[in-house]
């Protein structure tokens, strides 16, 4: 990480000659409850070890410079003509700055070089670590005092209408919050969370990446979500109270089973069973019981797999190699799908067997070599030098 920084830091220096402020903005893991951020449920996040790291510094002016150190690539704008760009990335930082000037808040141009080592679309979310960074700094930059809550809340909102991704609260909300050896049960309707234990020195949080990008998952995610509603809008009729899928029971989508599209169903169930899995993975953690967590993971994958149909064949060859192996307690696909990563919890002492035992079969089967990273629970957005 301190290389990262470095070459972060000096990169800005040479490009824009003067001294910038240093933030480290990272990634997210998602231990469990995947796609019930959206509908208003639960989640289990934590932020990691792996991050981006800005360097950037105001303007006098409206006039607005970005560099990616990832991609190699400069872009210019300015506030007043905020448009969407030819390159996607740039994107990120102009819906950000995009939310700003639409709450009013007086910000200046700004000057910016970033870079990271979250998996670029690998499902730990380098999108919400972009955004959540550069609403950080721009809060700190020009002084607005917004809490972090709001710094999240604004953030989603650059994504969901700049970006056009109707993506949940989550990613944000843990990038901004995150603590160290601390995992977070969000609740996503009244934007509240509970910080659980998650610091065992035997056991390791491994993110093994398909290295398949996800252009399902855009699309794919948005039908999710109207399938979501639909089955809301059914039950309403017969429960007026509901309000999203949070509040439906399994009793409820049986009893009116028949009334539903098939897909439709199978969506609402995984949804509501997925709920109900992250309140008991939480009592799983206050009891240290690592080896039930580990079972609703497992329980996890199945329904994202065969209720919810995000997964893919990647994802699925991951998982199951991984569970073959002796010291894994549990692993799922995580994210949005189709691509991306695979989450594993597994003992320390098993970790150079599942290096070498994955990466083969995985080799063998697709003729590619996934990326496998050991992570930690670490801080959320925070200010490094400056």
């Amino acid at each position: 990480m301190e290389k990262l920084i470095d070459n972060v830091k000096k990169s800005f220096e040479k490009k824009f000659g003067r001294k910038p402020l240093l933030l480290a903005s990272p990634g997210r893991i998602n231990l469990i409850g995947e796609h019930t951020d959206y509908n208003e449920g639960f989640v289990l996040p934590g932020a990691t070890d792996r991050a981006v790291i800005f360097a950037v510094a105001p303007r006098d002016d409206r006039r607005c410079r970005f560099y990616s150190l990832d991609f190699d690539q400069d872009y210019a704008t300015d506030l007043d003509h905020l448009h969407k760009s030819e390159w996607r990335w740039p994107d990120y930082l102009q819906g950000v700055l995009d939310q700003f000037l639409k709450g009013g808040y007086a910000i200046r141009g700004l000057d910016l070089a970033f870079g990271g080592n979250v998996p670029i679309g690998g499902g730990m979310s380098s999108s919400a670590a972009v955004e959540g960074g550069l609403a950080f700094a721009v809060n700190h930059l020009f002084g607005l005092n917004l809490d972090l809550l709001s710094l999240a809340l604004l953030a989603q909102r650059a994504e969901n209408e700049f970006v056009g991704l109707r993506c949940g609260i989550m990613d944000m909300y843990a990038n901004l919050h995150g603590q160290p050896g601390k995992v977070m049960k969000i609740d996503c309707r009244h934007l509240v969370h509970e910080y659980y234990p998650f610091d065992r020195s035997e056991l390791r949080v491994i993110i093994s990446d398909t290295g398949v990008r996800r252009e399902l998952a855009s699309s794919e995610y948005n039908v999710r979500r109207r399938q979501c509603e639909e089955g809301v809008s059914l039950l309403r009729r017969y429960y007026p109270e509901i309000k999203s899928l949070r509040d439906v029971s399994l009793q409820m989508l049986e009893e009116h089973r028949a009334e539903f599209d098939p897909v439709v169903w199978k969506r609402c169930a995984y949804v509501v069973g997925e709920n109900e899995r992250v309140d008991l993975a939480c009592q799983d953690l206050v009891r240290s019981d690592f080896i039930s967590f580990g079972e609703r993971m497992k329980e996890s994958h199945r329904g994202l797999r065969d209720e919810y149909e995000v997964s893919s064949p990647e994802l699925n060859l991951l998982v199951n190699s991984a569970l073959k192996i002796p010291g894994v307690l549990g692993s799922r696909m995580m994210g949005a799908g189709f691509g991306g990563c695979t989450i594993s919890l597994v003992e320390a002492g098993a970790v150079e067997e599942f290096r070498s035992r994955v990466s083969a079969d995985y080799r063998r089967e697709t003729g590619r070599e996934p990326a496998i990273h050991v992570v930690r629970i670490e801080a959320g957005t925070r200010i490094l030098e400056g």
